[in-house]
């Protein structure tokens, strides 16, 4: 049995850190979002999110991103960018 989520993941708390290093603290804060409402170890993150996270570089993210989370049998959660 799969589960299959869409999360609108909020990103404005990224913002408060330095800029130089927003977009990587960005991809670990979806990783981090996704294990506590997933309830799994394992995430894997699609390149389309990190390349939307940093399309407009390390200091400009955006305030929140669209993802959708699929967790298999095993507990392997796939996350991908939402193209809703």
């Amino acid at each position: 049995m799969t589960t299959e989520r869409v999360y609108t993941i909020p990103l404005r708390d990224v913002k408060n850190v330095p800029r130089s290093i927003r977009a990587p603290r960005a991809v670990r804060f979806v990783k981090e979002f996704l294990q506590k409402h997933m309830k799994s170890e394992e995430i894997i993150i699609d390149s389309s999110i990190n390349e939307k996270i940093w399309e407009r570089g390390i200091q400009k993210i955006p305030s929140k991103i669209k993802v959708k989370a699929v967790k298999n049998d095993k507990g392997k959660v796939e996350a991908t960018l939402d193209s809703n």
